[in-house]
């Protein structure tokens, strides 16, 4: 199996499309390089999560030659030791687009054993009907917090932003901002992103959550490593009891991720925003 290397990868590189089935595309990347620096083990994570991908540029050839598209939610566990490079996801997807299949089962079951190859993990997919009431516009939960008038003076990603409020009521609340914005590892692009942090806990004073999340505005990291550091930043600055952190990215070359991770939570709403 393939690791993450630079040089090695299609990242960043003028690339020929394939349009036959072709799972060598595929190109993993450890979990564990980005872990070590938020002290993360896999043996003992201290959340549960997965990375949601919706797939909007799926199509293939029924037998007869005629096209087949559909739109397709791919779920990787958090748990699994290896991500997989979004521009290799893309090659390889794009890769079905000249080959015949039977059914749309057969498809579906050539690529969830695929994924959960490359990724070491079993992977959960499904196909979704381009029509499907499903893939409406939807809204994030809880309170937004990007109508706070604050002054902003870093870039930095900054977990000393992260402040709590004098009270030491527990609360329990569900706030969002759709200003997330951060750089692809390798090649800068930029990542767009909304957020939403769930927590019970002492109340984390609003305005610092706001800097801390444009704090992350020049920073480089892929989106699920982001999402992990966001989790791990707020358990050691606000010690909150329960903790749910998880973000929807605008969709890219036809796919948006989503990670999620909780320390209470296993199943909640993501509902597709007007970004993706």
């Amino acid at each position: 199996m393939k690791k993450y290397d630079h040089n090695s990868s299609q990242l960043g590189k003028n690339t020929l499309y394939c349009n036959q089935y072709d799972s060598s595309l595929l190109f993993s990347i450890l979990r564990q390089q980005k872990r070590d620096e938020l002290g993360i083990s896999l043996d003992k994570l201290p959340f549960v999560g997965l990375d949601i991908w919706t797939a909007y540029e799926i199509s293939w050839l029924n037998l007869k030659g005629k096209p087949v598209v559909s739109v397709a939610d791919f779920s990787f566990p958090a748990e699994s030791p290896n991500l997989i490079e979004s521009k290799s996801f893309k090659l390889y997807l794009n890769s079905f687009n000249g080959s015949k299949f039977a059914t749309p089962k057969e498809v579906l079951k050539l690529m969830i054993a695929d994924l959960s190859c490359i990724c070491g993990a079993e992977v959960y997919a499904e196909f979704r009907l381009v029509t499907d009431d499903d893939l409406l516009l939807s809204h994030l939960p809880g309170v937004c917090l990007d109508d706070i008038d604050i002054e902003i003076n870093t870039y930095k990603v900054d977990a000393n932003l992260l402040k709590l409020t004098h009270s030491t009521e527990i609360v329990f609340e569900t706030l969002n901002s759709h200003l997330l914005k951060s750089n692809c590892l390798v090649t800068g692009q930029p990542d767009w992103g909304s957020l939403v942090v769930r927590y019970e806990g002492r109340e984390i004073k609003p305005e610092s959550l706001l800097r801390y999340i444009i704090s992350f505005r020049n920073h480089d990291e892929f989106h699920e490593q982001c999402v992990e550091r966001i989790f791990t930043d707020i358990m050691k600055q606000c010690q909150p009891k329960k903790l749910t952190v998880y973000a929807r990215y605008v969709r890219r070359g036809g796919l948006d991720i989503n990670p999620y991770r909780s320390n209470f939570e296993e199943e909640f709403d993501m509902s597709r925003l007007v970004r993706q």
